[in-house]
């Protein structure tokens, strides 16, 4: 606008002639407004260009969501509530004493029938020969007692010929008296019928002393008999009585009862070990996982179900097994104190049932302890 100004102030002056350029400003100036109002045309909006690739995009993303959801995803249960178990074995004495030597250590693996620990021996090895010195006397009285049985027998049976011997002088005297009692006074004197009389009461009063012997020696011979039932029952217990001590000489060396490793060893030698305390652990090679899923999971879920396992400690270990068994109940409700539904105050929550896992691969499991947590994937179908 300015420039227009100056050109007409230029003009308007008598004798300017026009500079140079300056009809190619007026020709600028003088464009008209209807044309310098007008649109010029716009290229196409880059945005309106890439439209249909990212709609294209976002649908070959959906679909790339949706076919991996219904391969890997919907196909399998899992849950992250799954923990490694395993029976472990608390190792205590049988007997007290104390520990001579320990020769495993702890995280060793043993064998079943390794020998964990020692205690001294002295005391049951003592009590041992005890026993078998008690065992030694009642043999020795069972046999007396049979020695007996045998002498007493046989005097049953002289006391028995005695009665026979007695009862036949008794006849005698018997049939002395009567002949001399036949006779009368006309052969024998009255002092020989006498005589023979008395004889005869004596000789039976004989038979009754011979047969009371042998009623005697017969009762002393059941006697006996009752002594050596309990002399073979005092050589029964003293036989138990040395297996028992065996026994506790032999549970002086405590052995492993499976095989496993050892862990939270506290015995130390020279400790006093006493009767069922724990003074160590092993854990078996054979462990399995407990998963503790939802109760809205377990629909499609059945024993014999396929399961991949990875364990947080390894990551890039994976282990196969397959779903054993689902309990038969939620785990709050085997609790030390189950809840309360019954109260006025009730808030529905999800439950959680144990689901037993087996694993399929022993070797793999080797590295695995209880208490480990993994995740477990059962595919339901």
């Amino acid at each position: 606008m300015n420039a227009a100004l100056n050109l007409a102030e230029t003009e308007s002056r008598p004798g300017a002639s026009a500079p140079k350029g300056l009809d190619r400003i007026a020709e600028v100036v003088a464009i008209k407004p209807e044309v310098l109002a007008s649109p010029k045309p716009s290229a196409p909006s880059r945005r309106g260009r890439r439209a249909p690739f990212i709609a294209a995009a976002a649908v070959a993303a959906l679909l790339i969501a949706g076919g991996y959801y219904w391969k890997f995803v919907a196909p399998y249960e899992s849950t992250d509530d799954a923990f490694v178990e395993a029976d472990v074995t608390q190792i205590g004495s049988q007997v007290a004493g104390r520990v001579l030597r320990v020769p495993v250590s702890d995280n060793q693996a043993v064998q079943k029938g390794d020998l964990l620990f020692e205690i001294d021996p002295s005391d049951y090895q003592a009590q041992l020969d005890q026993a078998r010195a008690a065992l030694a006397a009642s043999r020795g009285r069972a046999a007396q007692a049979d020695g007996q049985l045998s002498v007493d027998r046989a005097k049953v049976a002289q006391e028995r010929a005695s009665v026979t011997a007695a009862e036949a002088e008794a006849k005698r005297a018997e049939a002395d008296y009567g002949r001399y009692r036949d006779v009368g006074s006309l052969a024998v004197s009255a002092s020989q019928v006498d005589l023979a009389a008395t004889q005869a009461r004596s000789s039976a009063a004989q038979v009754q002393v011979a047969y009371n012997r042998q009623l005697s020696m017969e009762a002393q011979t059941a006697l006996d008999e009752a002594d050596i039932q309990t002399a073979r029952a005092e050589v029964i217990r003293s036989e138990a009585a040395v297996r028992q001590a065996e026994l506790n000489l032999s549970y002086t060396k405590v052995v492993a009862p499976v095989a496993g490793f050892v862990t939270r060893r506290g015995v130390q030698p020279g400790d006093y070990a006493q009767t069922g305390q724990s003074q160590l652990a092993i854990v078996p090679r054979q462990v399995w996982v407990v998963a503790n899923f939802k109760e809205t999971q377990l629909a499609r879920m059945h024993p014999g179900q396929p399961v991949d396992i990875s364990v947080d400690a390894y990551p890039k270990l994976k282990i196969r097994g397959h779903l054993d068994s689902i309990q038969s109940g939620a785990g709050a409700r085997f609790s030390l104190f189950p809840p309360e539904n019954a109260s006025g105050n009730y808030v529905k929550v999800v439950q959680r049932v144990p689901v037993k896992i087996v694993l399929d691969d022993p070797q793999g499991a080797q590295v695995l302890g209880p208490g480990m947590s993994v995740v477990p994937k059962v595919r339901v179908r």
